[in-house]
């Protein structure tokens, strides 16, 4: 699999990111467990207000929990541990809103979070990431409308979002 890992981004860049979000950045020595970690390592964690990860945890790993994070409220996110739980639409609204960050996140980009999604098997019925987000998404951009107090300072002014 040929994604774009951690140690590929500029010094800090995910840090500054996340900044003043209330998520909290973990990075765990190379070859440790991730705590909280869904899918394993090298796949990054949630606990809490934590993400948890490591220098060859994937780019769109890292920025999709995050998303997970900022997608709850903080009901779910005092109990968050490791599954983030939430629906379908969610689910497709943390996608979105990954691919949103991904042109904010220096050093990367969303033609490369689109790529590294198709490259994990992320699985669109229109064949690719890419597809889905500009064809396929309104569910997705709906559910981040409605849910703007949890994601608002990432969304206010994107022009993907009407």
């Amino acid at each position: 699999m040929n994604v774009m890992l951690l140690d590929a981004l500029p010094d800090g860049a995910l840090e500054r990111l996340l900044a003043g979000h209330g998520l909290l950045l973990s990075r765990q020595p190379a070859g440790s467990a991730i705590p909280g970690s869904y899918w394993g390592e090298p796949e990054a964690g949630l606990i809490g207000n934590r993400l948890y990860v490591r220098d060859d945890t994937p780019v769109h790993s890292a920025l999709h929990e995050a998303c997970h994070f900022l997608c709850m409220d903080d009901a779910r996110r005092a109990q968050l541990q490791r599954d983030a739980g939430g629906s379908d639409t969610e689910e497709n609204a943390v996608c979105y809103l990954q691919c949103l960050l991904a042109e904010q996140l220096a050093g990367y980009s969303q033609a490369r979070m689109f790529a590294d999604m198709d490259a994990w098997g992320y699985h669109f019925i229109l064949g690719s990431a890419e597809a889905w987000f500009h064809r396929d998404s309104d569910d997705a951009q709906a559910w981040l409308q409605q849910h703007r107090p949890f994601a608002s300072r990432l969304l206010d002014g994107n022009p993907f979002l009407v």
